[in-house]
């Protein structure tokens, strides 16, 4: 027994067998082949993308920034046309009506009726408002009663004095007497003078009783309810009438446009002002100008201008604030182009125009002037009438870069009709809430 365990032992120490030369060989080769593949995946992808790239330059019409190795951008266009345009001065301004009349009572008493709905239209003229009239009929009786009696008494003395002078002629009495009637007489008609005059006053004072409109304008809100008592004292008016037709604007421009308007105006020129509203996008009104102020404000140099407005629809109300744009001039037969197609840098405004080629067609980059603008176009110095500038893709063109002129109806995405530029590039005006332009022109 003891002789088998040594046996089992023994076989248990035993060293491995050695391999064989063919394992030992085959096992590098089996680890190195994925290694190999590997590398001859990864050539292959390279050979493939330098001969695309080579084909890609080897294309014509194949320039992008500058010409070199991008597609041609494909942009709209428009035209530099030659026309007329405004010279305005805009300014911030404010309604203000000709008339505003604060009606108020001129005899004390009772409120007793009203005749007027608030915000109703009133004519010069039309009744307003009724005050109790009974004590000033009263007081008008009795003056009218005063005037009878006084007169009675003139008429009286009258006679007397045309017997005094029949008797004085037959020296039946002296002179005194006679003298001394034509004094009663004088003195009555003085008094009946002033009879004359307090039936007036009582007569004035009954039909201040009855309230009329001043003028013709809108009503304002109530301010006594009947049934109150009102004074001619009271601080507070009845109501307030304010004229709506015509109106004016009132506003305020640099006294650097001064001899401008100032030689405008000597040539007898009626110039005409526009009310915007604060968006600066729609007109309310159109006006002329009326007249400058005397003399400009030192602390602001500006210089107070008023204008005039029909006001028929109303559009204008009291005390609203209006965009007011003033033209003083207008410059006939000057290059025009809108406003979307002019792009700013710190240097100043340009635009990219379109060189005329009929193949490979390029952009220019041009410096250009603006002068002025009015609505969606400009004046601009710097550039030909009938000159083709870009009007879309600002932001991928450069001075020299490859375009092509998107045809009318043609669409960037396909489908539909693109006449307005699609793209602004970083140094656009953005000039927000203006119509797009169309580059088909």
């Amino acid at each position: 027994m003891e002789k088998n365990d040594q046996a089992e032992a023994g076989a248990r120490t035993e060293p491995p067998t050695k391999p064989s030369a063919a394992s030992v060989a085959s096992a590098p080769r089996s680890r190195k082949w994925p290694w190999i593949v590997g590398a001859l995946v990864v050539v292959l992808l390279i050979a493939v993308i330098v001969l695309r790239r080579g084909k890609s330059k080897a294309e014509p019409g194949g320039g992008g920034r500058g010409g070199a190795g991008l597609q041609a951008v494909m942009i709209d266009t428009a035209l530099a046309k030659k026309g007329d345009i405004g010279v305005y001065v805009s300014a911030l301004g404010t309604v203000t009506p000709f008339y505003t009349v604060s009606v108020h009572t001129r005899v004390d008493g009772q409120l007793i009726m009203v005749h007027y709905q608030e915000g109703q239209l009133v004519r010069e003229g039309d009744p307003l408002a009724e005050i109790d009239s009974a004590p000033f009929e009263a007081a008008l009786t009795q003056s009218e009663g005063q005037l009878a009696r006084d007169n009675a008494l003139l008429e009286n003395a009258r006679l007397d004095l045309s017997r005094y002078q029949e008797a004085f002629a037959k020296n039946a009495i002296p002179k005194q007497q006679l003298d001394t009637q034509v004094s009663t007489v004088h003195q009555f008609e003085g008094t009946v003078k002033l009879d004359q005059g307090q039936v007036t006053n009582a007569q004035v004072q009954l039909n201040y009783t009855h309230i009329a409109s001043p003028i013709t304008g809108r009503v304002g809100l109530r301010l006594v309810d009947p049934g109150n008592i009102v004074h001619a004292s009271d601080a507070n008016p009845l109501l307030v009438i304010t004229e709506l037709q015509p109106i004016a604007v009132i506003f305020n421009v640099a006294e650097d446009y001064l001899p401008q308007i100032q030689g405008q105006l000597k040539q007898g020129k009626q110039l005409a002002v526009d009310a915007l509203d604060r968006s600066q996008q729609k007109k309310i009104a159109s006006g002329v100008l009326q007249t400058l102020d005397n003399q400009i404000d030192t602390t602001t140099g500006t210089l107070k201008l008023k204008a005039i407005f029909t006001n028929e629809d109303e559009a204008l109300f009291p005390n609203q604030f209006v965009n007011a744009r003033l033209l003083v001039d207008t410059h006939h037969g000057v290059t025009l182009l809108p406003n979307p197609v002019i792009q700013h840098n710190s240097q100043g405004a340009y635009v990219y125009e379109v060189q005329s080629a009929e193949t490979n067609q390029t952009v220019a980059l041009k410096t250009i002037n603006v002068v002025t603008t009015e609505g969606d176009n400009s004046e601009v110095e710097g550039l030909d009438v009938g000159a083709v500038v870009a009007a879309s893709n600002f932001n991928r063109l450069t001075d020299g870069a490859k375009v092509t002129v998107r045809k009318p109806g043609e669409n960037q995405r396909g489908g539909g009709s693109t006449n307005a530029p699609r793209e602004r590039g970083t140094n656009s005006p953005g000039r927000k809430g203006k119509k797009p332009f169309s580059g088909a022109e």
